[in-house]
């Protein structure tokens, strides 16, 4: 038996693998009367992201990636702002005054128009709300016609960034309940909303009055999907290769292995601007010392990991920022490495020494036990903290696996009772990851990112790259900086960067995958 079958046998026994779906058998196979046999007229995609809610702060990720709802602007491949239902876009000579031309001949899928006050509506119900637009200092938001005007406290150039994210969605008024609350969705997006079914499945049509959709266009193209929440991977395989689904995202090892050779299904991969890492709580009396946060990393066998549990020995995390990340990934940047010794010695020098069971304790007795959080929307992430807590093990660390839901961490993180987590988080949540930077290693630390850590010169250098301080010129300088601080001081300990793999069903043609997961481009996609 294999290392990742020896783990998942250990995992299934106790009982970390998640459950089968409801409308699946114990044995992982679909009930017939829940998904039947994809048929020609819709594509089903599966994946393992509920949809936890309506509101766009929630699952509008989803709705986004199914192209049912759409944002101010667009990115392309490389992350280039792209008009959406704004068509132009402009800022002052001070950096304190954006303008956005919006689109005049856009409709929601209930018929209506999409007008400027619609979208300023939108715009101020998610300033009032946590989430990115929080980043950017908004003193007012008002409309001058067919523009509407974002006015900042100071300057901020990831502003247009800040409206490609799937919580800045524009909805329809008539999406929303007496109470401000959503209660359906309808945006202007490609295809709209035809069946909704929370939190596992949702259907689309595609909307005839969205100008791409203009004409009959190609015979083959795709008039309908379907997208069901199924939790686990190898769950997602069997409906590839029965049949039953045309598109299975995050698929484990296991499952890419057993599609390789497929009659029914293709893979296609890219990388992502992921990054999995240990997040540790820095304020934590044992973790604030920075000779054991190294030691940590140190006794990381990033590339077995990689090779053993991803199978693509590419992926071990040489630094924070994976080469995806064109301008932050610094080649000068000195590796992290594996080196037991160098650990051990670290950890001697903080005062813990080895005790009789081959744990070390601290001079008042403390034997150095810590919990590690993770969960199995990944699958791979299971799989990975077990390999840590062997390898902390052999420094002396002993490490507590506790497998539970995403939220556990930034619930844990807010109140304060998180000690080292295990999480993959997305840099390209926003195309310019400097706003998503600030989030994670700012002054306040942020729920994916940094915990009771704060470094002046990280803050103020991210700030000064949001703000436009830093000029053109001194900005790869400043890049390189914040990396090597990073690097050092190891708020959060790189593991494995990320490449997302599909299963993609031969019966379809056209299949590309978005670098920033906002979209699963079934628009794109035709008939075979």
């Amino acid at each position: 038996m294999n290392i990742i079958n020896k783990r998942r046998a250990l995992l299934q026994a106790a009982g970390v693998l998640a459950a089968c779906p409801a409308w699946a058998h114990d044995d992982g196979q679909p009930h017939s009367h829940a998904i039947s046999a994809a048929t020609g007229d819709v594509l089903t995609i599966v994946g393992p992201w509920e949809m936890t809610g309506l509101d766009p702060s929630r699952a509008g990720y989803m709705f986004s990636r199914m192209e049912v709802v759409e944002t101010l602007l667009d990115v392309d491949d490389e992350g280039r702002l792209q008009p959406a239902l704004a068509r132009r876009w402009e800022v002052s000579g001070d950096g304190l005054q954006w303008r956005f031309e919006l689109a005049s001949d856009r409709r929601f899928h209930d018929g209506s128009a999409v007008t400027p006050a619609s979208v300023l509506a939108c715009l101020q119900r998610a300033q009032a709300r946590p989430g990115v637009l929080k980043l950017a200092q908004i003193t007012a938001m008002r409309l001058d016609g067919a523009q509407l005007l974002v006015q900042l406290a100071r300057p901020f150039s990831p502003l247009p960034y800040l409206f490609t994210h799937s919580s800045t969605q524009i909805l329809a008024p008539s999406a929303f309940g007496p109470d401000g609350n959503v209660r359906s969705i309808i945006g202007s997006g490609r295809f709209a909303m035809a069946k909704l079914s929370l939190p596992q499945q949702f259907d689309v049509d595609r909307f005839a009055a969205h100008p791409d959709n203009a004409g009959s266009g190609p015979a083959r193209r795709i008039e309908k999907a379907r997208y069901i929440s199924v939790s686990r991977a190898e769950t997602r395989t069997l409906l590839v290769q029965s049949g039953q689904a045309d598109m299975a995202f995050s698929l484990d090892p296991p499952s890419i292995r057993a599609l390789q050779h497929s009659a029914r299904a293709q893979l296609i991969n890219t990388m992502l601007p992921r990054t999995t890492f240990i997040k540790l709580n820095a304020g934590h009396p044992w973790l604030a010392d920075v000779r054991v946060r190294q030691a940590i990393s140190l006794c990381i066998e990033r590339e077995g990991i990689a090779r053993a549990l991803l199978r693509d020995p590419d992926l071990g995390a040489t630094q924070l920022f994976p080469p995806s990340m064109r301008l932050w990934h610094d080649p000068a940047l000195p590796s992290l490495r594996t080196d037991l010794a160098a650990a051990r010695t670290l950890l001697d020098a903080a005062g813990w020494k080895i005790a009789a069971d081959g744990i070390r304790r601290n001079a008042a007795g403390e034997r150095f036990e810590l919990s590690l959080t993770t969960f199995v929307d990944r699958p791979e992430l299971p799989l990975i903290a077990t390999a840590l807590q062997e390898e902390m093990r052999q420094v002396g660390i002993a490490v507590r696996v506790v497998i539970g839901n995403s939220s556990d961490i930034p619930a844990g993180h807010r109140s304060g009772a998180l000690q080292l987590a295990l999480a993959a988080r997305n840099f390209g949540n926003l195309p310019d990851p400097v706003a998503t930077l600030l989030q994670d290693f700012g002054p306040a630390g942020g729920d994916w990112g940094a915990m009771g850590w704060d470094d002046r010169q990280v803050s103020s250098t991210l700030a000064g790259l949001a703000d436009g301080r830093i000029d053109a010129a001194a900005q790869g300088t400043a890049r390189a900086q914040v990396a090597a601080v990073l690097q050092q001081q190891l708020p959060v300990i790189p593991v494995v960067w990320y490449r997302q793999t599909c299963a993609v069903s031969r019966r379809i043609n056209g299949a590309s995958l978005d670098a920033f997961e906002r979209s699963y481009r079934i628009s794109q996609l035709q008939w075979t």
